[in-house]
């Protein structure tokens, strides 16, 4: 046996020569990325063609003055714009940035005197302004973070005045976060939330290089809704706050309320409407319903008020708003409607609905957003979420085409819509019945749904056309709220099934198998939304384009059952296409193995691996590597990872069966078992590799802050650990060239050194290595099929005080073996976080890659101009 003294000699070798290999042009080239913004290659661009939308779209804006503009901040840290009236949508982020920028968008608005000038205000608190119609942002002002506070610095609305766009301003508070801030008799000002700054209103006079704190005597809790000016006499302003409505004449230094005639004085909405030819200055305001008890019900005080005369008093157009929920025969909206009263009350469920067990005749949901027509001072729209805030009420929304007088439900989804149900009741309200709403993928898990999706963002545009978003879509009606189409996808054909991104996805995108015996046919796994196929284009146009239908998920939820929603990995049996298995690590199906034999008709939970403790829609533990032996298909294997550090939550639950590190079954998948023999305590399998000349031997990468490289020679009853560079502390992916059979690792932590990470490469089965990249957190490696010198990574973005220490996160190409390499992000969102990134196996000038919350990308490589069909 090798003494140790012989063995640190080696390892300090194998260091030397790792750090001695560059050229001055590669040292040159590490130089810059890891100190400097390189732009990357124009030439490549991703294009997007997952699902659109496919997560929730938290806000939405409209342009004012250009009908074909258009913003959506969604939740999983991506933002977007559309400059073609929503037909296409491309990131509004910098794709040569580090990622962080304009994650989480609060609001955007535009000048209405020069159209290309905007602010945006971004959830940390940076401000920043765009010159190009919202193109491109750049930060112009940091909000100072109150000592102690996290890491967020949220502020609210922004409103810029109409005559001087150098003068804008910006409201503090987290007045619109829907899930975390539910209204109630205790907290009817709402909740404080730590990610956010109260207590005042931010002015600047010099277009945000300063900024001056104004209507901070109102409350130190003051959160803040909407700011108006009034345009044609900007001097004069309008705020709705948590604790009402104020109004300011001489440019914010003073502030009175302005509540008469208001019942509650408690705002969720304030809009406006302006005739500039007749000077007509409307204001509308929806109140936060308040409940009383009544006997054994509830009446409800609240409901949309406008002010003719600039707050000075307000006018009630309620209308017919109000519902009669005795007649209403569906279970789900009175048990909401207990939820929102319990919620109310601060009493639970089932105990409120005790002691006032009858339904009202007349009462209100929750609303919270509000809109006018721009073209018609008598067309309002008014919504509520019922599935995030504490709301019910049937519909998704209700309009008015008179000014208040009459009200309907004009969108309309789900099973209690579909049936037909109450239409007497209905009737006697001049209310249309059935359903109006039409989705791409969700539309039969839509169709089999109670309507408790809720919507969860309401915007109209000058033209008058209305946006919302139910569950998982975005959706626009051109034709006064009588229709609702999808606007986050275009399908090959009427009918089938078939669906193109026009550029939107929020989808978790994870693992992508590109090679699953059926030329064409990649396989796709989702966070929410299952697991996809691509698919033949038809005869749509562009041929570069990437159809993909849903072959498990949402397509399965009807008639009692339920796809899988959250797929972590997937293989397909060596000598029958047709057979695919699947894990899940959240949702329905979760740490199960699931089996298809007919390409994904049908399915079949055959074996449950893993159980936890906590509820099915929370994250049970991430499984990766499913893998099939070629050779012995019966041998099937995988790896749940301890220390995840590209899923989305990062967390696992307390498993009340089955465990971390390496699972095998010999016989197809029925039975299994965790075979651990040799790793360290603690260790944290991220990935596992088959060595294709030899299935019995498989690869490791453990990730933990003391993992490394392991390898087994008997399909895992052993393990033993290899030798590499000391300097690296964790393995996050471990690749081998079917070709060559040469060994990639790919190196780093989250907050590690930038010395310890970067992409390794042993000619020699790992008796000494070479580093070929350097970058502090690398996720992956892999090489091409076809030619081991074309090699695609993905580094990733760190945490904390590390994040300085590497400027350009994102994917690189080396296609001469590793002796150069190109930034190629151009039309990434996500640069800091693309959580699997492929060359092509048939085509050497196509890419691809997945991202941690925008779905899955395509890019052509040396120019080509064919469709990623074409070899």
């Amino acid at each position: 046996m090798m003494n140790k003294y012989l063995s640190v000699l080696l390892i300090a070798l194998v260091t030397v020569k790792a750090n001695a290999q560059f050229s001055k042009s590669q040292k040159k080239f590490f130089k810059e990325i890891k100190n400097e913004r390189v732009v990357s290659d124009p030439s490549v661009a991703w294009e997007q063609f997952g699902p659109g939308m496919s997560g929730y779209n938290e806000e939405f804006w409209c342009h004012p003055t250009d009908p074909n503009v258009m913003f959506m901040g969604p939740d999983m840290h991506v933002s977007y714009g559309t400059w073609d009236n929503g037909k296409s949508w491309q990131t509004i982020k910098d794709s040569d940035g580090d990622g962080t920028d304009m994650e989480r968008v609060l609001d955007i608005t535009f000048s209405t005197q020069n159209p290309n000038f905007g602010v945006a205000i971004e959830r940390a608190g940076d401000v920043y302004t765009s010159n190009d119609k919202g193109k491109t942002w750049q930060v112009i002002y940091s909000i100072p973070r109150v000592k102690g506070k996290h890491m967020s610095n949220a502020h609210t609305k922004i409103a810029i005045n109409p005559k001087n766009d150098k003068e804008f301003m910006i409201g503090a508070g987290d007045f619109w976060n829907v899930k975390n801030n539910h209204r109630s008799l205790k907290n009817s000002h709402g909740k404080l939330h730590p990610r956010a700054s109260y207590g005042y209103v931010l002015k600047t006079t010099n277009g945000g290089k300063t900024f001056s704190k104004i209507a901070t005597n109102i409350s130190e809790d003051l959160d803040v809704g909407r700011i108006i000016y009034h345009p044609k006499n900007p001097s004069t302003i309008f705020i709705a706050t948590n604790y009402g409505v104020f109004v300011s004449n001489n440019g914010g230094d003073k502030w009175e309320e302005a509540n008469k005639g208001l019942p509650n004085n408690l705002p969720r909405d304030l809009t406006s409407y302006y005739n500039s030819k007749t000077g007509d200055f409307v204001l509308y305001l929806v109140e936060q319903t308040i409940y009383e008890k009544a006997g054994t019900t509830t009446t409800a005080k609240g409901g949309v008020y406008k002010s003719n005369n600039n707050g000075k008093s307000w006018t009630n157009i309620t209308g017919n708003l109000a519902i009669d929920l005795t007649k209403i025969s569906f279970s789900a909206e009175a048990d909401r409607y207990y939820n929102a009263i319990g919620n109310w009350f601060g009493v639970p469920k089932k105990q409120i609905k005790s002691q006032l067990k009858d339904l009202p005749t007349k009462t209100l949901p929750v609303f919270n957003h509000l809109v006018v027509n721009p073209m018609n001072e008598n067309e309002l729209y008014v919504n509520f979420n019922k599935k995030h805030d504490k709301s019910f009420g049937a519909g998704d929304l209700w309009k008015t085409e008179d000014g208040g007088k009459t009200w309907i439900a004009c969108a309309r989804q789900g099973m209690y819509w579909k049936s037909g149900k109450d239409k007497a009741y209905w009737a006697s309200r001049n209310n249309p019945i059935g359903t109006n709403v039409e989705f791409a993928h969700l539309q039969t898990y839509m169709d089999n749904q109670p309507e408790r999706s809720g919507n969860r963002m309401l915007s109209i545009n000058s033209k008058g056309e209305v946006f919302i978003g139910i569950d998982q879509q975005t959706l626009k009606s051109s034709d006064h709220g009588k229709s609702w189409q999808q606007i986050d996808d275009f399908e090959t054909s009427p009918g089938s099934k078939k669906w193109i991104s026009r550029g939107t996805s929020d989808l978790p995108g994870r693992f992508m198998l590109h090679e699953t015996g059926i030329k064409g046919r990649r396989l796709l796994a989702s966070g929410e939304h299952g697991l996809w196929q691509t698919t033949g284009l038809e005869d749509w146009p562009d041929k570069q384009a990437v159809a993909v239908e849903q072959i498990d998920g949402q397509v399965h939820d009807h008639h009692g059952g339920h796809g899988q929603h959250s797929t972590s990995t997937m293989a397909v049996h060596p000598n029958d296409p047709n057979t695919i298995f699947s894990l899940a690590w959240r949702q329905e199906h979760r740490g199960k193995l699931r089996k298809t034999t007919d390409g994904g008709k049908t399915w079949t939970d055959i074996s449950t691996i893993l159980e936890g403790n906590n509820p099915v829609y929370r994250g049970l533990v991430t499984q990766y590597s499913l893998t099939i032996d070629p050779k012995e298909p019966n041998n099937m294997y995988f790896c749940t990872i301890r220390k995840p550090i590209s899923e989305v939550g990062d967390g696992s639950a307390k498993l009340t069966k089955g465990g971390f590190g390496f699972y095998r079954s010999f016989d197809g998948g029925y039975t299994w078992a965790l075979s651990n023999n040799g790793f360290h305590k603690g260790a944290s399998v991220r990935r596992i590799k088959l060595d294709p000349k030899n299935s019995t031997t498989i690869y490791a990468a453990v990730n933990d802050n003391n993992g490394g490289l392991y390898k087994t020679i008997n399909k895992g009853t052993s393990w033993e650990k290899m030798k590499i560079p000391s300097e690296i502390q964790a393995v996050n992916n471990v690749f081998v060239d079917r070709n060559s059979n040469n060994i990639y690792i790919a190196t780093g932590r989250r907050t590690g050194t930038y010395e310890e990470g970067g992409v390794w490469k042993s000619k020699n089965n790992g008796e000494s290595w070479e580093q070929i990249f350097k970058a502090p957190f690398v996720w992956q490696v892999e090489t091409s099929p076809l030619d081991e010198n074309i090699i695609v990574i993905s580094v990733a973005g760190q945490a904390g005080n590390a994040r300085d220490q590497f400027k350009n996160p994102g994917i690189y190409i080396s296609q001469n073996g590793a002796k150069s390499w190109t930034k190629i992000n151009k039309g990434l969102g996500q640069p800091n976080k693309m959580v699997d990134v492929k060359p092509d196996p048939y085509n050497k000038n196509v890419v691809w890659s997945a991202a941690w919350g925008s779905g899955w990308y395509v890019a052509y490589l040396n120019g080509s101009k064919k469709g990623w069909l074409k070899e």
